[in-house]
């Protein structure tokens, strides 16, 4: 499920129009200052319900989330010589402002056209028309699938495995359940694998489901099976980078700051090498990927190696010197 939220919110930064679909109700907006054809236009939308009044009343009601939003337009005459400066209060960090700014947006810029023709007259250059073909959006959609849709969503498993082993160790130490555990036949090396194993099982079930589920929207994805290869490979690796650094500072607070802190920087280089997870993600759906790929699978699985036998090793150091573990 938090995969998906994510998913959502980085696919709705990429495209922010893309949630005003999700939404079929009606939000109120607070108008206050001058008679202005911004009027006109709300009246042009049936989802947006505009209420008249004065600016501190529609701040009130907008506090109490009795409107969405509020337009102050001041009393500037369309054809005056200095622009038109509309104000626009939104209730800070709230995703209904996310679906409100985009709603808005289409009617201020009906209202900014209707104020270009008023002052047509002051123009002294005109833009050259480009008469492009008719297109019906293929091409946006390709690119949005198969450019952004399909390695979010089999990357981001990864990406939430990982940091799901830091609390699953740290919250051994912070809990107070590692004597606990121990005191089971299984090792302290085991239960770190176990955890590792129990992550990493996760990110291609659930990159192998979204998958399934884009087949299933007739969305045609090719070389699941490398895919998914890939996809389970880089999340052991990045897996393992979690559990070393749950280990090393057994505080779930610090941990994931430090994760989330290295991660941006492997993203970085990563992503500056021709071959990256994305460009590969993205190459193995179309079928355009060339064998290299099989290489760079052999890389990637090589370092994950080498980093398993390192989180082994560094367990086995932790497990010596806690009491009570083996």
């Amino acid at each position: 499920m938090f995969s998906s939220f994510l998913m959502v919110g980085l696919t709705t930064m990429y495209d922010p129009e893309a949630i005003e679909g999700y939404s079929t109700v009606n939000y109120g907006v607070g108008y206050a200052g001058a008679e202005s054809a911004l009027i006109d236009e709300f009246e042009k939308r049936p989802d947006l319900v505009l209420h008249r009044t004065d600016l501190d009343a529609a701040l009130r009601a907008l506090r109490d989330r009795r409107v969405a939003a509020v337009v102050y337009v001041p009393d500037t005459p369309p054809d005056a010589e200095e622009p038109v400066m509309l104000t626009l209060y939104l209730i800070q960090n709230d995703l209904q402002s996310s679906v409100i700014n985009v709603k808005l947006k289409e009617v201020l810029q009906g209202y900014e056209e209707e104020l270009r023709e008023v002052r047509a007259d002051r123009r002294t250059s005109f833009p050259i028309g480009l008469n492009f073909p008719e297109s019906g959006g293929g091409e946006n959609f390709f690119e949005f699938v198969y450019g952004l849709l399909i390695p979010l969503l089999v990357l981001l498993p990864a990406v939430v495995s990982a940091a799901l082993i830091i609390d699953l160790i740290t919250e051994e130490y912070q809990r107070q359940t590692l004597e606990t555990l121990m005191s089971t036949p299984v090792t302290f090396r085991e239960m770190v694998w176990g955890k590792v194993a129990a992550c990493a099982i996760l990110v291609p079930v659930q990159a192998g489901a979204w998958l399934l589920l884009l087949r299933a929207n007739g969305i045609a994805v090719n070389n699941a099976a490398p895919i998914l290869l890939h996809v389970s490979a880089g999340g052991l690796f990045l897996i393992l980078v979690g559990a070393l650094v749950g280990l090393h500072y057994r505080e779930r607070t610090s941990a994931q700051f430090i994760f989330s802190t290295a991660l941006v920087v492997v993203f970085l280089f990563v992503l500056a090498v021709p071959y990256n997870p994305f460009n590969l993600i993205v190459r193995l759906a179309v079928d355009t990927a060339s064998p290299v790929h099989w290489l760079v699978l052999a890389l990637v699985a090589g370092a994950t190696a080498l980093l398993g036998w390192a989180a082994t090793a560094y367990a086995r150091r932790v497990g010596e010197a806690a009491p009570g573990t083996r």
